[in-house]
């Protein structure tokens, strides 16, 4: 008998978490759906995934926080069993502004929940995955952007930053375990229709920057979930350190 495929989800309540926890449902992934303040709409997913067959669990932490994370993979060591992939995809922009504009604790913010959170979530999982600790391997999936390679002054040129820091966190963190049986990569994604952009004050950004994007139009959450699932498959074996871009030509 095989043992069970164990996925945490990061961020997983909605958009594009909430759409890789369905995805991985399909694919036969036991689930954690981790989340910050909306219990709803994790309870939503949990739901769907149980749909699907397959056994679930939300989990309320603030990733940004040792020891919330701490309590975050120890319930799914106690609750699920023994953890074959991470996505590290919690992340925010805060509201769009210049950088000399820009509140000092947003800064701070988004370098706690879309750096310090990764790599937090990443040292965990590795400690369990790693063949040096005594694990079996697994996968890890981080969300970048292509803000990182975009820059987006003007609006976010913090947001992009820590992007660029996801994409040399990935890379590095791929080589280190690349022998210990777990495989590192990232999803860049593009403009998404999430909710994401609430946070950032500009809700209607998705339909005004859509037609600017050379495939004409914003992505939908699941089609970043498919790559996504990709990495973390067997007909990914032999990738790991990669950044893949899903931006629709941008």
């Amino acid at each position: 008998m095989t043992e069970p495929q164990i996925m945490i989800v990061t961020g997983g309540s909605r958009g594009l978490g909430a759409a890789t926890a369905r995805l991985a449902a399909e694919r036969g992934y036991d689930l954690c759906v981790n989340y910050l303040g909306n219990a709803e709409g994790a309870e939503a997913v949990v739901r769907e995934v149980e749909a699907a067959g397959r056994r679930a669990i939300a989990v309320q932490a603030d990733v940004a926080k040792e020891d919330q994370v701490e309590r975050l993979f120890e319930t799914v060591d106690r609750d699920l069993g023994t953890l074959t992939a991470l996505v590290n995809n919690a992340g925010l922009t805060g509201p769009s502004s210049r950088l000399d504009e820009v509140a000092v604790e947003t800064l701070q913010r988004a370098l706690d929940v879309n750096v310090l959170a990764v790599m937090l979530c990443a040292r965990a999982a590795v400690q369990r995955m790693s063949t040096q600790h005594g694990g079996k391997g697994g996968g890890i999936v981080n969300i970048s952007s292509v803000a990182a390679s975009l820059g987006m002054g003007g609006d976010y040129v913090w947001y992009a930053t820590t992007k660029g820091a996801i994409d040399s966190f990935t890379i590095g963190l791929a080589n280190e375990v690349a022998r210990e049986g777990i495989r590192v990569n990232a999803v860049a994604p593009g403009m998404v229709a999430t909710d994401i952009h609430i946070g950032a004050n500009d809700p209607d950004r998705p339909a005004r920057v859509g037609p600017t994007i050379p495939i004409g139009r914003c992505g939908e959450p699941e089609e970043i979930a498919e790559p996504i699932l990709w990495l973390l498959s067997e007909a990914a074996s032999y990738t790991t350190g990669a950044i893949l871009r899903v931006g629709g030509g941008r």
